[in-house]
């Protein structure tokens, strides 16, 4: 079967120029994180897919240690490129990431050019590509020279197998720094992936937030919602085969205090008020002042996706509203 994408497609959402470069982004680009490993359903993964390429979903964003098992949803995604989307390869862009670990040994891990340079060439062998379109360094690392990691990038770009370089987790003094030297040897750094929601500021307090868009690079965020937090789902009590529920690692019953219920509630009140759900006016609240250049959504469905990208921009937030959540929050 091939697959067929409608021909209205970049008519379902806005792009957004990535910091000062040439490259847009859709608002909202779909990530691999979870539910794209050896135990999730391919079917239902290659229909995610569909609908957001659909809707104008142009970004996949990968990692070479996503799955479970790790590397499985970059094979994932290359089998659905080779068996359905081979063909709009030049429509998509596609990143993925390397520094956590990924294989044991002291070569599978952190920033060394040795690990992401082989990590890199793994990620694309998996994928069935000649090329990603954004190779990012996944985090901070303490020991590895800064200069050596962007050498790296540097030479990701250089040899043809990324056409951009990106860095996630970083805090704003390090972005600098590191834009600084990949300046120097004309490497096209392009955008910062970091945690960002309502309920986590923290790009705001290091200083990435404000330093990128001085230095006009990019940042798209993760974990809009929370991991489901920023919506209504928890508001009832812990749903059947909520992530809670099946994987406890990145959030557990112990998140729903109260507090934190009470916040959830007053936030969803006001969603309703605006008329848009409340992961809706999660992912508007992160867009809302033009700073951040893509939303990285999870999902678990077409039907979640779909609810995402059509509450995109239901309206601004005005200053009494902005208020009124950091009452809620901070």
């Amino acid at each position: 079967m091939t697959y067929i994408a409608e021909k209205n497609r970049y008519e379902q959402i806005g792009y957004n120029r990535c910091g000062k470069s040439g490259l847009l982004l859709p608002q909202v680009s779909l990530g691999f994180w979870h539910n794209f490993g050896t135990n999730d359903d391919y079917d239902n993964m290659k229909q995610m897919c569909f609908t957001a390429f659909d809707l104008g979903i142009t970004h996949f964003d990968l990692a070479n240690n996503y799955g479970p098992e790790y590397g499985s949803a970059e094979v994932s995604l290359g089998r659905i490129l080779k068996e359905e989307m081979s063909s709009y390869r030049d429509e998509l862009i596609i990143s993925t990431k390397a520094g956590y670990d990924m294989w044991d040994g002291p070569y599978g891990n952190w920033g060394s050019r040795k690990y992401l340079l082989a990590s890199l060439d793994q990620s694309l062998s998996r994928m069935g590509l000649n090329y990603v379109d954004i190779f990012y360094h996944h985090r901070m690392d303490p020991e590895t020279p800064l200069e050596e990691t962007m050498s790296a990038l540097d030479t990701a770009v250089k040899s043809g197998k990324a056409l951009y370089a990106g860095i996630s987790n970083y805090d704003g003094p390090t972005m600098m720094k590191a834009a600084e030297i990949l300046k120097d040897m004309r490497c096209p750094f392009v955008i910062n992936q970091n945690r960002y929601s309502i309920f986590d500021r923290t790009i705001e307090k290091n200083g990435l937030k404000a330093r990128a868009t001085e230095l006009g690079k990019g940042i798209i965020a993760f974990s809009p919602l929370e991991q489901g937090l920023l919506t209504d789902k928890y508001l009832k009590g812990i749903p059947v085969g909520s992530r809670i529920q099946k994987d406890g690692r990145f959030l557990n019953e112990s998140s729903l205090t109260p507090e934190r219920l009470a916040q959830i509630s007053a936030l969803n009140d006001m969603a309703r008020e605006r008329g848009e759900t409340l992961a809706q006016m999660a992912v508007n609240w992160i867009l809302k002042d033009g700073e951040v250049t893509s939303v990285l959504i999870g999902a678990s469905s077409p039907k979640q996706i779909e609810e995402n990208v059509r509450g995109i921009s239901v309206g601004s937030f005005t200053e009494e509203e902005l208020l009124q959540i950091d009452s809620y929050v901070l």
